[in-house]
């Protein structure tokens, strides 16, 4: 009898420490979320203003977890959170959570070689032709430089 409620307690122990969300920063308002649709729709819209986005962790850093990726949804492209390496650090496990992250939208101008670069690394992930010579300008990329993050689930 002992054992078992031992063994309850230890699984209760266990569902509240994972349902315990792990927080980096001050707390911020998670009902103002703004789309990652619409920041990619309209990044300079979104540029010199706080931000709170949300989505789900595609991908961590493995070395320092220093950035993670988001996308609300599958058919959605990522969308890169950064931080100085140390300020805070994202865990592997937390892929395929959910994050939300405050700060502020940062461009990231590439030149033309770096971008067809780029480019070329993103078409060959998903599987798609890629054609150099169709690049003529640079791109410019965008991330979200957070001040506060939160992963639940």
């Amino acid at each position: 009898m002992g054992k078992n409620l031992f063994t309850m307690l230890l699984a209760g122990a266990v569902f509240t420490l994972q349902a315990t969300p792990l927080s980096f920063g001050p707390a911020f308002d998670k009902t103002r979320v703004v789309p990652v649709a619409e920041i990619i729709a309209n990044p300079a819209g979104y540029l010199q203003q706080e931000i709170t986005v949300s989505g789900k962790i595609q991908a961590v850093c493995k070395k320092q977890g220093c950035w993670m990726t988001l996308a609300a949804a599958e058919d959605e492209p990522a969308f890169r959170i950064k931080v100085r390496d140390g300020d805070m650090v994202f865990p592997l496990s937390s892929m395929g959570k959910t994050a939300y992250a405050h700060g502020r939208l940062q461009p990231l101008p590439m030149n033309l070689q770096a971008s067809i670069d780029y480019l070329a690394e993103q078409a060959e992930k998903s599987g798609s032709v890629f054609d150099p010579t169709k690049v003529t300008e640079p791109v410019t990329l965008y991330q979200l430089v957070p001040t506060s993050v939160e992963i639940t689930d």
